[in-house]
């Protein structure tokens, strides 16, 4: 694409193939469509539409334009400069963005059903093929309105041995209602919801997570992401015998009272492993304050790595007042690299799967740099005159990073970081400290 300027005005100019004319649906566009946006543009998705289709994507065609030209889609917040390879990338080439385009321009004509590729195949709706489910026990009745906490269910799974999982889904059972969850390991000897009633649902503040206990993320879901799969090497997530599963999932009202069993599918990987896979909270601000009707706050959290390890994932975590997220490694050697920088949507809380591992030697510290618009500029803040701090509602903020690693088996997830601040997992007011810090974060 390139910009001619006239007069003041400003023509776009698309660059399409010679025979523009000629792109069709069944030849051209639904190679693109299959490979960059079924995953979420089908039904029981998330998407607001189908195009699995000609006749589901017709209608959409200029829409379709408008979205890749602005690159609104499909979504992907990582910016350039600063994206360094991830194998999940959903950018559209020039050539493909090019050809959405032809169509759209052209008559978004269907062409010759002879040229269809075959179509893609998801199994009962999952993008993965689970060999176990495990779905929640009991309904989740969703008012119709109001604010609804994050809501906790165990699951008595009493896995009888240990397990090696290497890939898992979690899955909505209702996507209108549900915007985003986890499904927690919960090992024997755990603290947390060791009180908590099977298939009954606990407000988050009635049981805030206890951060001691050795709990690891098995599945996640927020739009867009997908499937989650651990195996980098001979890594693979462990659940050792005798845990169980908590499902924690945020909720949003949506005008009709609605009703939710969301669910999680698991494919086993054989064990034992060398290496483990343990989805962890990286750097974490549990103390940010947010002046009220900052345009531009800056919130520096830090861990710093007591073992050697691998970062393989990253997943930026924000509310309604995020402007953009950036992790930096600090070496032993007092190098500095940022991993990633990148603008923050909280409709598309997008994960980041690097192509090549980054080692992390004992000792690297993972900075977190996370900027904030309280002002009445931003069209999302719930209130530009109120100071933010640490909260679990959409109009309260977070600042944290969730980070997947690989490492030594033997090793204990506990203890693979030193944290600085207060507690990883805040459940009370902040303390008195200041986390908008204007502090160099490499010093």
């Amino acid at each position: 694409m390139r910009y001619v300027l006239q007069l003041g005005i400003v023509f776009i100019v698309v660059a399409v193939p010679a025979s523009a004319a000629d792109v069709t649906f069944d030849k051209d566009v639904l190679p693109i469509l299959q490979k960059h946006c079924q995953m979420c543009h089908r039904p029981g998705e998330v998407a607001p539409m189908s195009l699995l289709t000609y006749e589901a994507a017709r209608p959409w065609a200029r829409a379709i334009r408008t979205a890749v030209l602005s690159q609104k889609m499909p979504p992907w917040p990582v910016e350039p400069q600063y994206d360094h390879g991830f194998s999940n990338a959903a950018r559209l080439t020039e050539r493909e963005r090019d050809t959405l385009v032809a169509w759209a321009d052209s008559g978004a004509v269907e062409g010759n059903e002879s040229d269809k590729p075959a179509p893609v195949i998801f199994t009962d709706g999952w993008n993965l093929e689970p060999d176990l489910i495990v779905e929640m026990p009991a309904d989740f009745h969703v008012p119709a309105t109001g604010t609804i906490e994050y809501q906790y269910m165990l699951v008595k799974a009493n896995f009888p041995e240990d397990v090696w999982v290497k890939a898992a889904e979690m899955r909505p059972g209702n996507s209108k209602v549900v915007h985003h969850g986890e499904v927690w390991v919960l090992p024997p000897g755990s603290k947390w919801m060791s009180d908590a009633e099977p298939g009954v649902s606990y407000p988050q503040t009635e049981r805030p997570k206890i951060g001691e206990d050795q709990i690891d993320i098995l599945g996640k879901f927020n739009p867009g992401l997908g499937a989650q799969t651990f195996e980098f090497g001979d890594s693979a997530k462990f659940i050792p015998k005798g845990s169980d599963l908590v499902f924690e999932i945020h909720y949003t009202a949506v005008g009709t009272p609605q009703i939710d069993r969301t669910k999680v599918g698991l494919v086993f990987a054989k064990g034992p492993h060398t290496t483990r896979y343990f989805t962890s909270y990286g750097p974490t601000a549990g103390n940010l304050v947010i002046p009220a009707g900052d345009h531009n706050a800056e919130v520096v959290s830090e861990v710093t790595a007591t073992t050697d390890m691998k970062l393989v994932y990253a997943q930026p975590h924000m509310h309604l007042r995020g402007k953009d997220y950036e992790m930096r490694a600090i070496f032993p050697s007092g190098e500095s690299q940022t991993l990633f920088k990148s603008k923050w949507d909280f409709n598309w809380q997008l994960g980041y799967v690097f192509t090549q591992p980054v080692d992390l030697p004992k000792g690297t510290r993972l900075i977190g740099i996370s900027h904030f618009d309280n002002s009445s500029a931003n069209r999302f803040n719930p209130d530009p005159t109120k100071e933010i701090r640490w909260g679990l509602q959409n109009w309260d903020e977070m600042s944290n990073c969730f980070i997947g690693l690989v490492f030594d088996a033997q090793v204990d997830p506990k203890k693979i970081f030193v944290r600085s601040g207060p507690s990883l997992l805040p459940t009370g007011p902040p303390g008195p400290t200041l986390a908008v810090l204007k502090e160099d974060a490499t010093k």
